[in-house]
């Protein structure tokens, strides 16, 4: 029997909505009177995400023959939803505490973000021939797991810079920052789910 091979459009479809939405976390945390737009961007991209997500589900469930195990492209899917729902679940915490500026570190780890999301859509688009393309697959895997160090050693600074500024005044300055932080290094930590995930399927498939 052939194998389904719609798969590999809708998660290419759903790659491209993490760009979208990186691209609009980081318009967000640029701040002033852009934000509440690029906070309606940032759902408006997740809830496309979310129809793609079901759609690979329900594909799962109804196609006998998968392009490579069932399990692995489930868990695919989901680990690149999670991407983005973290990057809602930052945009609503920024939007919550009513935060219009933000830390240059807070920037830098926004350019982190979009710059994973820009590997994934990469590495996503090799799989339909994932043969041919395990060497970029395993090097763009490598490259988000050093994004993710670099943006660790962003918080730690943030932080670190917020708490000398804050230590002896505005403690709930403090408290947001830390939120926004974590926030942000939650969105680079489901992107390294997700190379870590690619590699996976690369060593099970060759």
């Amino acid at each position: 029997m052939p194998r389904e091979e719609k798969f590999f459009a809708q998660f290419n479809d759903h790659a491209r909505t993490l760009v979208e939405g990186a691209i609009a976390l980081r318009d967000l945390l640029e701040g002033g009177p852009g934000l509440a737009e690029a906070y309606a961007r940032i759902v408006q991209h997740e809830d496309k995400a979310d129809v793609i997500t079901r759609a690979v589900l329900v594909g799962l469930r109804r196609t006998f023959i998968t392009p490579f195990d069932r399990g692995d492209m489930k868990e695919l899917i989901s680990q690149l939803d999670d991407a983005i729902d973290q990057m809602k679940k930052t945009a609503k915490a920024i939007t919550l505490f009513e935060v219009t500026s933000f830390e240059l570190q807070m920037r830098q780890m926004a350019d982190i973000i979009l710059r994973c999301a820009e590997l994934t859509v990469e590495a996503v688009g090799l799989l339909g021939a994932l043969r041919n393309n395990i060497t970029r697959i395993n090097a763009i895997a490598e490259e988000i797991t050093r994004l993710e160090e670099q943006a660790d050693e962003l918080n730690d600074a943030g932080i670190k810079a917020l708490f000398l500024r804050h230590r002896d005044g505005n403690a709930m300055a403090f408290i947001v920052g830390a939120e926004i932080y974590d926030h942000l290094e939650k969105v680079v930590d489901r992107f390294e789910d997700v190379a870590n995930r690619m590699s996976g399927i690369v060593i099970e498939q060759v």
